[in-house]
């Protein structure tokens, strides 16, 4: 069967358009706007509104070049998802424990830019992010372990962001003080 404009722009339209209808039902969320976008689920439980959360996400890989750092992107789903049903931003405590490759995410512009596979030049696009989200109190440690291997400083990471012995070491003290992992 040969593929004629016509059947090609039918063939799009009934690939394409689901996918934007389901896109579509997602929209900014009352905590931090420009980020982590969330969809309202209807029939979902209600959350108590006392429910207090404490938990901490394990980000190792990191985003492409100039790219938002998906991982980092969740702790603002996490929680505009938990402000829009009804809980409150102070009963949410949230911690960031960078290890890996996602390291070069924590890092100033200036130090960014001089990245071998920053070809580009492009600025580090999760700063933004990562300052909406210190606003909120969320915290970001990173292993001290994957900075050596990366040649990163503790001069070089973005403001407000902590060094430490190592990702498991994060981790563990976290723990300790009553936080979950949160395993997405």
């Amino acid at each position: 069967m040969k593929k004629t404009p016509m059947m090609m722009l039918l063939v799009m339209q009934v690939i394409i358009v689901p996918v934007f209808a389901q896109t579509s039902q997602f929209h900014k969320g009352p905590a931090i706007e420009k980020f982590g976008m969330i969809a309202d689920v209807k029939g979902a439980e209600k959350l108590p509104e006392n429910t207090n959360f404490k938990v901490s996400f394990d980000v190792d890989k990191q985003a492409e070049i100039g790219q938002l750092n998906r991982s980092i992107n969740s702790a603002a789903r996490f929680l505009n998802m938990h402000v829009a049903a009804g809980i409150d931003v102070a009963n949410i405590k949230l911690a960031m424990v960078i290890h890996g490759g996602a390291v070069k995410d924590m890092i100033n512009n200036s130090h960014y830019q001089s990245l071998e596979d920053n070809k580009s030049n492009a600025i580090n696009s999760n700063a933004a992010l990562i300052q909406e989200l210190q606003k909120l109190g969320v915290t970001f440690t990173v292993c001290g372990q994957s900075a050596a291997y990366y040649g990163v400083k503790k001069i070089d990471l973005l403001p407000g962001v902590t060094l430490s012995l190592s990702a498991m070491t994060a981790h563990a003290l976290l723990q300790n003080e009553g936080y979950t992992l949160n395993p997405f």
